[in-house]
């Protein structure tokens, strides 16, 4: 089997770099370097060339607060791009796994885990480009499964568990919000998920929409006392605090735990609790 994973630089493609070391399969990692897949031409012909008979696209413009004044570029990459290669690997027969997000769900209100069937409602242009990615995969036709995630990190690039690590190992004191309810996503647990289908090929009939983040539910606050616990920086005075106190463009999910009931019965997953895997991280990160 040739899959063709996308934005292999960022946190979940270097995730799934880890996750298949060992696959009989052939995975072709590309970025942007490699694949610009808001060219429609060039992703075709790298589908064909290749025999794509999977992709995994891990490509997305994630960056919250500036999509607000560059909503043009998310559009691009989180919806336009994504058409493309439903488009293209729909012409050989494929399929296509797609990362979206809690964003689509934007400020709806409500204390209960979130089902696939849940109506949208974002309130962002992150989360709404997105939501435009999901739809333009409906659109097409082709064979599709659409995993959404939430609050993700890992051991690669910029994401909140490394900066909370620099800042309650460098700071007095700290300010996070408690306000905000949701579950920490380790990238190499969600890596492992997609690797696991793809390798015991689960996916022809279960198309469709499913959510997958870590076990449990935390806020902000709690994730960052457990991240400098676990790190062992006691120096810093962590306090929790509100929302409003950090002014924001973009009016985040107050609840955003996703109900994960539909990937662990379709594909016989178990998922590990938030804390287990945010242990493993720092562990490795220690060790780097």
């Amino acid at each position: 089997m040739n899959v063709l994973v996308t934005g292999a630089n960022g946190q979940l493609g270097n995730a799934m770099r880890n996750a298949t070391v060992d696959s009989s399969n052939n995975y072709i990692f590309t970025d942007v370097a490699e694949l610009d897949i808001t060219d429609a031409n060039a992703v075709a012909e790298a589908v064909k060339a290749n025999d794509i008979n999977v992709i995994v696209n891990c490509a997305a413009y994630t960056n919250v607060e500036k999509a607000e004044d560059d909503a043009a570029f998310a559009e691009k990459l989180n919806a336009e791009a994504v058409r493309n290669l439903a488009e293209a690997i729909k012409g050989n027969d494929g399929t296509l796994i797609h990362i979206s997000t809690d964003y689509v769900f934007g400020g709806n209100q409500g204390n209960t885990p979130r089902n696939e069937n849940e109506p949208v409602n974002p309130t962002g242009i992150y989360g709404l480009t997105k939501l435009h990615g999901e739809q333009a995969i409906a659109d097409s036709g082709v064979k599709a499964l659409i995993l959404r995630t939430a609050w993700l990190y890992s051991e690669y690039g910029k994401n909140f568990v490394k900066t909370m690590l620099d800042l309650t190992s460098t700071k007095p004191a700290l300010k996070v919000v408690f306000d905000q309810a949701g579950t920490p996503t380790y990238a190499q647990d969600l890596a492992d998920c997609i690797v696991d289908i793809i390798e015991n090929v689960k996916f022809p009939g279960n198309e469709g929409i499913y959510h997958f983040s870590n076990e449990g539910v935390c806020s902000w606050y709690d994730f960052t006392k457990m991240i400098a616990e676990i790190a062992g920086n006691t120096g810093c005075n962590i306090q929790p605090c509100h929302t409003d106190e950090f002014p924001s463009k973009v009016v985040r999910p107050s609840y955003s735990v996703l109900d994960k009931s539909k990937i662990k019965s379709t594909f016989d997953i178990t998922i590990p609790y938030w804390t287990d895997s945010l242990k493993k991280c720092i562990n490795n990160l220690k060790a780097q």
